[in-house]
């Protein structure tokens, strides 16, 4: 286990050795400090935790999908439902 110590006088114990290289790696990687590695993945934690998830809203397959009135919906399902029973004659 490594231990890591931020400038902020954050220590930070019980680092698992595969957490520790990764973090060593990808700030070799990047050419940044290691401590600026751990504070922007702690940056990225808090604004994780801080509000609800963003989630984006596509609208380009709408002419596709997606703006069928419940009669359309209906008529559809009806015209799949056969796809939903087994042939027998075909697990004979």
């Amino acid at each position: 286990m490594e231990v890591f110590f931020v400038s902020l006088s954050l220590k930070v114990n019980n680092i698992d050795d595969t957490t520790a290289q990764w973090i060593k790696e990808e700030s070799k990687r990047r050419g940044i400090e290691v401590e600026q590695v751990i504070l922007e993945l702690i940056h990225k934690g808090l604004n994780i935790e801080r509000g609800p998830a963003q989630l984006q809203t596509y609208h380009d397959l709408d002419a596709l999908a997606g703006t069928w009135n419940e009669e359309q919906a209906n008529e559809f399902m009806n015209a799949i439902s056969d796809f939903e029973k087994p042939d027998d004659h075909l697990w004979q």
